[in-house]
């Protein structure tokens, strides 16, 4: 019986063990995003303060993301715009200073497709959402480890009570994801 159990307990230490932790290089990855304006163009953006991490099984497989923006680094290249952005009846940021994303699960489609699901949480509202995207690749280079991934998604807005309805904003709102991650060392 202490066979089995020390047998257990090796299985369950070497699991553990197995997982590989990862993190954002801020500098080589961007959250941005795109909202139509009188329906005639887009108006785009980005957060630019994020924190992303990643465990996976080895070689970046099956990763699980953790996800923090924060939401007053957000950044449409108009000051007076990223400001009412920031306000009560956007993002609301000084009472919700940032926006999360919990994975739920992960699938694995041809190639390197994927699916991601999880909780996306903005101005304390929290819906499911779905990413598509793609691993692009994992790579040693003589900085260590590193894997690219893009993701796609698109939300309503009003979902969150990100804005008012109607008006010149448009309700859907296209997120592109670009992440390059550094495996950390043990």
């Amino acid at each position: 019986m202490r066979k089995v159990i020390l047998a257990l307990v090796v299985l369950v230490t070497l699991g553990v063990n197995a997982q590989e932790k990862w993190t954002v290089d801020a500098s080589h990855s961007s959250i941005n995003f795109a909202v139509s304006h009188l329906v005639i163009s887009e108006t785009t953006g980005s957060f630019d303060g994020f924190d992303i991490s990643a465990i996976s099984k080895e070689n970046f497989e099956s990763p699980v993301f953790s996800v923090s923006i924060k939401t007053a680094s957000i950044n449409t290249k108009n000051e007076g715009r990223d400001k009412h952005l920031r306000a009560n009846d956007f993002f609301d940021a000084e009472t919700y200073p940032s926006i999360q994303f919990v994975q739920k699960d992960f699938k694995k489609l041809d190639g390197k497709k994927m699916e991601i699901s999880g909780d996306l949480t903005i101005k304390g509202i929290t819906k499911p959402v779905v990413l598509k995207g793609k691993i692009n690749g994992v790579v040693a280079t003589k900085y260590g480890m590193k894997a690219g991934v893009k993701l796609e998604t698109t939300i309503k807005r009003t979902d969150f009570k990100v804005g008012g309805k109607g008006g010149s904003i448009g309700e859907e709102v296209e997120l592109v994801i670009n992440l390059e991650l550094n495996k950390k060392k043990a």
